[in-house]
């Protein structure tokens, strides 16, 4: 009857949250004292819920068992399932207080505020340099560790990002997805093609902080740069 009643009356001790089951608050509490009793047989590691176990498995039995009705792409959870679909129904649920901006997943809207907050909570520890999302910290790292993990199939030359390969790729492949909308000349590099339309536009958006000269692309603007150091 508590499902209809809302009566919840097993409070956790640590911190006060309220469940309807006893069960459910023991296996609440595995949380604070750290306990975990399910095992990966494969692996060894460690879950406070049987649960978490059974979707954990997947990663080593492959199993996809939630599949895209729409394009048939198989999900270890339903709910990476139910954040796929929104691909397909172009539903954002999740819209930012500030400037009303919708994404699909939370996540990303947690990230996206950053830009409002100015947080970044990733950290480098070997610069200090802090960056909003952890896989640019991961991309940033690598510039120390001289890590390159994407490497091309055709000439074996490694890259840091997987973007830099894709781009590179297309040296190989001939493929110019930019084309110029004013001369119809076509580019491998999105940045490459950007520099190129603004000689048609005249625009400059990087401007130098010591002179204010306004120049074409950042390259440049680097460039400049060391007519002042």
């Amino acid at each position: 009857m508590r499902t209809h009643s809302g009566d919840c009356p097993f409070a956790c001790p640590q911190c006060g949250k309220s469940f309807k089951l006893k069960a459910t608050l023991e296996m609440h509490m595995r949380i604070h004292t750290g306990e975990s009793r399910y095992s990966c047989p494969q692996c060894g590691k460690s879950f406070t819920q049987k649960t978490h176990l059974k979707v954990h498995m997947r990663i080593h039995t492959g199993e996809r068992p939630y599949s895209c009705p729409q394009c048939g792409k198989g999900f270890k959870r339903k709910s990476t399932l139910e954040e796929h679909m929104r691909i397909h129904t172009g539903e954002c649920p999740y819209p930012c207080p500030q400037c009303g901006k919708s994404f699909k997943q939370e996540n990303n809207l947690k990230v996206h505020m950053r830009n409002h907050t100015g947080e970044r909570p990733f950290s480098c520890p070997q610069c200090g340099k802090s960056f909003k999302r952890k896989s640019t910290l991961e991309n940033h790292m690598r510039i120390h560790t001289g890590e390159c993990p994407h490497v091309c199939p055709q000439c074996e030359r490694s890259f840091k990002q997987k973007s830099n390969l894709e781009t590179h790729m297309r040296f190989h492949n001939g493929e110019c997805p930019y084309t110029c909308p004013h001369c119809g000349r076509s580019f491998t590099n999105k940045s490459h093609f950007e520099g190129h339309v603004r000689t048609h536009t005249g625009e400059r958006p990087y401007t130098c902080l010591q002179c204010g000269k306004s120049l074409k692309d950042k390259s440049s603007l680097k460039m400049h740069m060391r007519i002042h150091t």
